[in-house]
């Protein structure tokens, strides 16, 4: 790789490679020994082309969702089996991995700003400014570039384009989806409002249950279905339908919660033993 190269944005490839190891070093922990990432649906991401994939998934955090998965796609495409162990999958990361991000939260300062050289595609909010609701026209610009992203590589983006839950989806999601027909891969996660600040930033709790399941790519007639239904299986493929807020029975109540019991991980046993002890 010639020392200088760059990626269609104008990021130089060494110093973004430097900063995927630099940060995935920091934040592994994060995933693995405050709180212990369960993650399901990794050989999916191994069957997918190397470019012109869409992931769209639920959001909790500004920061904290994304680099995660960083480093579950990372990891995926080194062979790893649902689980991050070991962070050498760094190592040679993959450079074409972008996420959609809105333009005022990533110029907010330094850090947001490194972190937009590591894969920043960022357009202006059409709905919410400075914290104030607008109305303003898409900027065709945002849209191009996020096509740009597309074809060189796999694109993160949050279609409720908010951390709150069960929020509409934004159409432009599925306007981009029929304009550029990429490969939609659903991704669903939870535990990182619990586990962190808004933002991604700090650690909230510790010995939370964080999970990231990568469903199977979405089956979408580009040509033929309309944009209204798009957003309706986005809805529900990434689970922000209004339909899952539904009341759970007290039989659902007990599976869920043990389900939740099978994927304990071991750190939320040990308050429990250190009482026995005393």
């Amino acid at each position: 790789m010639p020392l200088f190269k760059r990626n269609p944005f104008g990021h130089i490839l060494f110093i973004k490679r430097f900063l995927i190891q630099v940060l995935g070093v920091i934040s592994h922990g994060r995933y693995r020994k405050f709180n212990d990432l369960q993650i399901e649906g990794m050989d999916v991401l191994r069957s997918l082309p190397d470019q012109k994939v869409l992931f769209i998934s639920n959001h909790q955090t500004y920061f904290a969702d994304v680099a995660a998965m960083f480093h579950v796609f990372n990891a995926a495409l080194k062979g790893r089996d649902d689980n991050i162990r070991n962070v050498g999958y760094l190592w040679k990361p993959k450079l074409n991995i972008y996420y959609v991000a809105a333009g005022e939260t990533m110029r907010s300062g330094l850090l947001p700003k490194i972190f937009a050289y590591v894969g920043s595609v960022s357009v202006e909010r059409t709905w919410r400014s400075a914290g104030k609701d607008v109305n303003r026209q898409v900027k065709m610009s945002d849209i191009s570039n996020i096509g740009k992203a597309l074809d060189d590589g796999w694109v993160i983006t949050f279609p409720q384009g908010t951390t709150t839950p069960f929020k509409p989806i934004r159409r432009g999601t599925a306007h981009i989806i029929k304009t550029y027909k990429p490969i939609v891969v659903p991704i669903v996660i939870d535990g990182f409002r619990r586990s962190f600040d808004k933002k991604g930033l700090m650690i909230k709790k510790r010995n939370v249950l964080q999970s990231m399941v990568i469903k199977e790519p979405l089956e979408i007639d580009y040509e033929n279905e309309d944009v209204a239904s798009i957003v309706e299986k986005i809805e529900y493929a990434i689970e922000q339908h209004p339909s899952f807020l539904k009341v759970l029975t007290p039989k659902q109540l007990q599976e869920q919660e043990e389900f939740i019991e099978k994927r304990r991980f071991w750190g939320a046993d040990k308050p429990k033993e250190k009482e026995k002890k005393d």
